[in-house]
């Protein structure tokens, strides 16, 4: 066990891998993924319902009858239902936004993927995003997805981020280096 991780991370990536291997086992991994996305979409809207499921005052009979409902009004597979069943009786509930965060990174890597974080100037067309994203993912050998911002304060230019490797081509950056080197001399 890792000391630099926390009890709610390793939890987290526990149960998060326990609910990757059922689902492979079960050869629903992809309908799975989708259904935890779209639970993911619905904590996100919903404020009462992030609440209602991740208050620890709330008896575990209320959270069962809230996910059963859930379950049926959105599909969910029985692998997925019994999970958040279990996840409820544990009382680990409230981890639940962690759990599935790590699920959907185990998801893409075993699909090959690989998250990168891409931030522009100016807002870029989606013919430019998958451009930089197949040239990429060409010389890195792995499909890259990225998380894509428009950060306006950057002037101009570009900043990837891929695991630990960094290119920052923004004029914000080239213009705070300059600034340290006059105040080096």
């Amino acid at each position: 066990m890792s000391t630099n991780k926390s009890f709610s991370t390793e939890t987290s990536e526990r149960y998060s891998r326990a609910l990757f291997e059922v689902a492979k086992e079960t050869d629903e991994l992809e309908k799975i993924e989708n259904d935890v996305k779209n639970f993911q979409l619905l904590l996100d809207q919903s404020s009462e319902i992030k609440n209602f499921i991740q208050n620890p005052t709330q008896s575990t009979n209320a959270q069962n009858k809230l996910i059963g409902l859930l379950s049926e009004k959105l599909e969910f597979k029985k692998n997925l239902k019994n999970f958040f069943l279990l996840l409820i009786k544990k009382r680990r509930i409230f981890f639940i936004k962690k759990i599935f965060e790590s699920f959907i990174k185990l998801c893409s890597l075993k699909r090959g993927e690989v998250k990168a974080s891409l931030v522009s100037s100016k807002e870029l067309s989606q013919k430019e995003l998958d451009d930089i994203s197949g040239d990429l993912s060409k010389s890195m050998g792995s499909t890259i997805k990225f998380d894509y911002k428009v950060d306006t304060k950057l002037i101009g230019g570009l900043k990837l981020q891929l695991g630990s490797f960094m290119i920052d081509t923004s004029i914000k950056n080239k213009l705070k280096k300059y600034e340290q080197a006059m105040l080096e001399n």
